[in-house]
Formats: structure tokens, C-alpha cells, sequence
């Protein structure tokens, strides 16, 4: 053991320095701490007075209990002794340079003006929204109430009340909205002009603006990045079309102006002329439907018609020519979605919410359908039909997306053509491709984004791709859904839930090409997410009835 112990004092001095040979460790106890920047010296000093105070009180105490202390060597006291008796009051030398430093910060903090620098901070929010678009509509002044006394502290009896006698009869409620509009044409009349303002003369040259630009080949992936980086979105580029959460929006293929279309809950439709002239800011709204609009599109064929789809169980055309809304197709049962299914737009595919499809044509006099098939017993949330063939329409229905034939519908038990199976909740959206129908897009609640080879129309076409997105909006925010680009086949736009706000651009592969994003100018959830067919823009709408438009 003595071996042992030798061999390690050994090593131990073997390794330690020369130069701590003979020193003394000592205690980090009297050692100074870093000091750091206190911006309130006032509670500082309060606190460094009451140490001061229960120091004080709790040496007398002690001394109490102690006794007299033992004599001291006086050289050695006053020369170790931290505490200088004087003007001071008792504060050791720790204290004073403490108080010191505070007070030279205090002076610099000052000097640069940091406190009313923090101030103003404090008051800064984040951006407010655009004020461009429909003006809000002031509240009328509350009339100002005298306050309300009980009987008891008037000092007066209750009052003996009598029932009505109770209602014989039906009872008749009476809506202060209608159910729905009535049956018919219904004249274009602005809602936010003057009563008989006629529709401005540019809004017509507009829709009948030849359209017929043939669209430019796919770029490669490298140059379609490079244009989605040009695009981008200012304080002009926003506006309040709708006064409320919008459900649907679209680009009319004009190509001189930007002009788009928006649809919200309570059934307005709103036209947007980016840097019109008229209305408010270049926004007209009107009100076709009571009910939110789920649905709309522009004619190809047509370019001064505008179709807009209602829950509200009405189908309309917004003519620009005529200015009248054409009543299309009226059923009691609310409707979802729709889709044209001949390249001149005239006859159509609609679903409603109760899983019926119904073939309408518009040649055909009267608001009914030619014909109405059960689908799906829960629910359709999306039709679209293939780009090239167009007897074939895939329908978005519970947890599952069916391709039918239009050919072979019957009017129970429609077979489908093909299922595109694997989403375990429900469907929001199924989209064929723009260009081939090669492909078709799905959105779903299980958070994933799936894309799918219908290329040849097998029983079950396999999955190419599936993407993780949030898809979890709420019941106050519309619901996201990927759409593809109408100019390039193999990418589509979809809105996100990411912060900071962005709206993403993904291909086919499941490789993000661009993300929109704008501190200043994109602040909320775009839900509602549209490219333009020719031209190079980009639209988003929200849920307070804005619209965002990124362009180069």
C-alpha cells in the first residue's frame, strides 16, 4: 500500500507545473462575477439597501447573542477588510464598483436613446392588412342607455306579468335572408356603385378580348424556377373583392389585364381588374346567390361568360354581353361542384352534396338537367373531367377517387372505370392534368398530397408520388387544395400552413420548386390558390375576402 501511494504522490508531482508548486489554492468565493446590464438601477439600489438593512439587523442580533468580540489584531483587520467606514454608509468595494458600472450603463443606455427606441418598438404590430378594395362598412353609433336599476333598489313592487295566449295554427318564421334567389335572370347591378350604374365599357372589351394565345411548350424545371422567383407580390397587388371567406376564385384568359374572379360565403362574386379604375379600387361586387359559391370558372369558349356554383342549390352564368346572371341549373339539393365537359362549354358535369352527378346542357331550354345519377350515398366534394377525352370525369367522393364514363352511367349502381385507392380520410380535391390527363392530383385530410398515373385507365392506377402537407385549416379557414398549373403539366400550386405565410409550388416528383413568401404583404393563410392560363401570374385568396396576386 505505502508502494502504491508513494508511485501516485510521484506521478501527481511528475505532472503538476512547477510554477503551482508552493501555492495556495484559494476560494472563488471573493472573486468578482461577471456583472451584466441592468436597465432598472432603481430597483437595483432598492434591493442593495434592503441587503444592507437585514445585514445590519442580523449582525446586531448576533452580537447579542455572542457576546463582546475577542480582541483583534488591528493591522491585519484593516488591511482585509472590505467595508470602508464613511460617507458610504458601509458598502464593501463588490457594491460600490457595482453600483458603479450600473450607473455607467444607465449613462451609455441613455445616450443612444435605447429606451425610446424599445418604446416605439413596443407600439410597432405586425402589418395591417391591405385597405385597398371594398371599403369596410361603418357601424351606426350605439345609442347611449341610461343605466338599469333593479325594482328592488327603486324601492318598487314587482310588476305582475301575464303570459300570451299560446298560437294556434302553423307558425310562419320569417328569414331576414332568402333561402335562395328567385328563379330566372337576374339583372348585374353592382352592389357597391350608385343605383343605375351601367357596367364600364373597359370591363366588355375586356371579356371579349381575343384569347385564343397559343400556349407556349413546357419549360424545362430550371428555367420554370427561374420565372416563379420573378414573380412577386406589392402593396398594390392586394384588395378586398368579397366582404367575406372566399370559397372559389379564377383568372379570365385575358391577357392584356389582369382580371380575376372571386366567390365567398355569403354568395357574393366579386370581378377584380388589377389597377382598374373603377368602383372601389377596380373591384365590382354583386350578389347572384345567398349561400357560399363553391365553384366557378370562365368559359373558353365564351369569354364573357362566368359560371358560379352555389350551395344554395343554383347553378348561374354571369353574361357580361347581356348583363344579366342566366339561371343554368336550380335544384333544391345544395351543389358542390361542377366541370364542362365539351370543349365549347356547353354541357356540363354537377354534383351535389348528397352524391349525385347531374348531366346538364345548357342548349336546353329551362333550368333542369338531362339526366341525374346516385354516385356515392355520403358525400362529392370535387368533379373534374379528362382534358382529351371527355367522356371520362374523376369524382372526389368519401375516402376514395372513381373515374366514370359518362357513356355507361346508369341511374343505379354506376360502375366506375377506375378507383384510385390509399387515402385514409376524406377527399378535398381530385384533378386531372391540364394538358394530358396523364396524372390526376388529390388532396386529402390524412395530410398527404398524392399524384397518380392514369395514363391508361386501369382498375387501380398506381400511385407515383405522395407528399406530406398539412392540410389541418379548422372550420374558419377554407379548405387547401392542391391545383396544377395550366401552363406546366407536371406542377402544381397549393396553399400553406407553414410560418412565415407562403403558398408552395411542387412538381410531380415531390420536389419543391418555389415557395411565394412576403413578410409585408402575405400574412394569412391562401387557401384558395390559381395560376393564370397564359400569362405569368399567380393568385390567393383568404378568409377576409382578399385576394394576392404575385406577377412579374
Amino acid at each position: 500500500m505505502a508502494t502504491r501511494r508513494s508511485k501516485r504522490q510521484a506521478v501527481v508531482k511528475e505532472l503538476t507545473p512547477a510554477k503551482l508548486e508552493g501555492t495556495v489554492r484559494r476560494s472563488s468565493r471573493n472573486t468578482l462575477t461577471p456583472k451584466r446590464l441592468q436597465y432598472s438601477p432603481e430597483e437595483s439600489t432598492a434591493d442593495t439597501q434592503s441587503k444592507k438593512r437585514r445585514t445590519k439587523r442580523d449582525n446586531d442580533t448576533s452580537s447579542q447573542n455572542k457576546g463582546p468580540d475577542p480582541p483583534k489584531e488591528v493591522g491585519s483587520d484593516v488591511e482585509n477588510s472590505d467595508v470602508e467606514h464613511g460617507e458610504h454608509g458601509g458598502l464593501s468595494a463588490y457594491e460600490l464598483e457595482r453600483l458603479e458600472n450600473i450607473r455607467k450603463n444607465q449613462a451609455f443606455l441613455s445616450s443612444i436613446n435605447l429606451f425610446k427606441v424599445t418604446e416605439e418598438f413596443k407600439q410597432l404590430t405586425r402589418p395591417k392588412p391591405s385597405q385597398r378594395g371594398l371599403m369596410r362598412s361603418h357601424a351606426t353609433a350605439k345609442e347611449i342607455l341610461p343605466a338599469r336599476k333593479s325594482l328592488r333598489l327603486q324601492k318598487k313592487e314587482a310588476e305582475i306579468l301575464t303570459l300570451p295566449p299560446e298560437p294556434r295554427g302553423t307558425l310562419i318564421y320569417e328569414r331576414s335572408v332568402p333561402l335562395k334567389k328567385p328563379p330566372g335572370p337576374l339583372p348585374m347591378k353592382p352592389i357597391n356603385m350608385e343605383d343605375g350604374s351601367k357596367l364600364p365599357s373597359q370591363l366588355l372589351d375586356l371579356y371579349f378580348e381575343n384569347s385564343t394565345e397559343e400556349r407556349k411548350g413546357a419549360l424545362d424545371l430550371k428555367e420554370y424556377s427561374s420565372v416563379l422567383k420573378k414573380m412577386t407580390i406589392h402593396e398594390d397587388r392586394v384588395a378586398k373583392v368579397v366582404k367575406d371567406r372566399i370559397f372559389s376564385a379564377a383568372f379570365h384568359p385575358c391577357t392584356s389585364s389582369l382580371l380575376m374572379a372571386a366567390g365567398d360565403k355569403s354568395g357574393k362574386v366579386g370581378l377584380w381588374k388589377l389597377g382598374g379604375d373603377w368602383g372601389d379600387d377596380g373591384v365590382l361586387l354583386f350578389e347572384p346567390h345567398t349561400r357560399p359559391v363553391g365553384c366557378m370558372a370562365f368559359s373558353r369558349a365564351h369569354g364573357s361568360h362566368l359560371l358560379t356554383l352555389s350551395y344554395d342549390g343554383s347553378l348561374r352564368c354571369m353574361d357580361v354581353e347581356k348583363a344579366m346572371f342566366d339561371d343554368v341549373y336550380d335544384t333544391e339539393d345544395g351543389l358542390k361542384t361542377f366541370d364542362f365537359m365539351s370543349h365549347d362549354c356547353l354541357t356540363l358535369v354537377v354534383g351535389n352534396w348528397y352524391g349525385e352527378v347531374a348531366i346538364v346542357d345548357r342548349r336546353t331550354p329551362g333550368n333542369s338537367h338531362e339526366s341525374l345519377h346516385p354516385l356515392d350515398p355520403k358525400t362529392l366534394r370535387c368533379v373534374s373531367v379528362h382534358p382529351l377525352e371527355k367522356q371520362y370525369f374523376a369524382v372526389a367522393e368519401s375516402r376514395v377517387v372513381s373515374i366514370y364514363d359518362s357513356r355507361c352511367l346508369k341511374k343505379k349502381n354506376s360502375q366506375a372505370v377506375s378507383q384510385l385507392q390509399g387515402h385514409s380520410l376524406s377527399i378535398s380535391s381530385a384533378y386531372f392534368s391540364p394538358c394530358t390527363g396523364n396524372r390526376v392530383l388529390t388532396s386529402c385530410m390524412d395530410d398527404n398530397i398524392r399524384i397518380y398515373d392514369t395514363s391508361t385507365m386501369t382498375t387501380n392506377p398506381p400511385l407515383l408520388t405522395s407528399i406530406r402537407h398539412n392540410m389541418q385549416t379548422g372550420r374558419w379557414l377554407s379548405k387547401i387544395s392542391a391545383v396544377w398549373d395550366p401552363k406546366q403539366e407536371a406542377c402544381f400550386v397549393v396553399g400553406s400552413m407553414l410560418k412565415p405565410r407562403r403558398v408552395q409550388v411542387f412538381h410531380e416528383s415531390g420536389r419543391l420548386q418555389h415557395s411565394f413568401l412576403d413578410e409585408d404583404n402575405l400574412s394569412t393563410v391562401l387557401s384558395i390558390t390559381a395560376f393564370h392560363p397564359t400569362r405569368n401570374a399567380l393568385l390567393g385568396g383568404n378568409s377576409s375576402g382578399r385576394l394576392h396576386v404575385f406577377s412579374n
